[in-house]
């Protein structure tokens, strides 16, 4: 085993792909695919040398997204070269602040939930 891709899922793809190209300078790698329906069904983001999946709500095979009021289990940890450039940009764009930035033994931090309910861990 060599990698580890987190593949999200969120209440508004399309949405989310703007958010996560502004907030994070995401890029959409290839073509999304999409379902006769209209969800998206997969896509792919890159952020620097990092791969993201995520896809529309699919409640027939139980893939739902998190509530964005509740926390979430899980974290997904981006080193950034600005730490508090992000974080104030994620604020301005929605994203609920839980954490600094601060300085730690790390370097700067931040822990902010986007507006799709998944948590960041950014750190410079």
């Amino acid at each position: 085993m060599s990698k580890l891709t987190p593949y999200l899922c969120v209440a508004d793809s399309r949405a989310a792909i703007t958010w996560y190209e502004e907030v994070l300078g995401a890029a959409v790698k290839g073509r999304p695919y999409l379902m006769d329906d209209g969800r998206v069904g997969h896509v792919e983001l890159t952020i620097g040398d990092a791969l993201l999946m995520m896809a529309d709500p699919f409640p027939e095979v139980d893939v739902e997204p998190p509530d964005p009021s509740n926390g979430s289990p899980v974290s997904l940890h981006l080193e950034v070269a600005d730490c508090d450039a992000l974080a104030a940009a994620a604020v301005r764009m929605g994203a609920r602040l839980d954490r600094g930035p601060e300085s730690t033994n790390h370097g700067r931090s931040a822990t902010f939930r986007d507006p799709f309910g998944h948590r960041w861990m950014v750190n410079s």
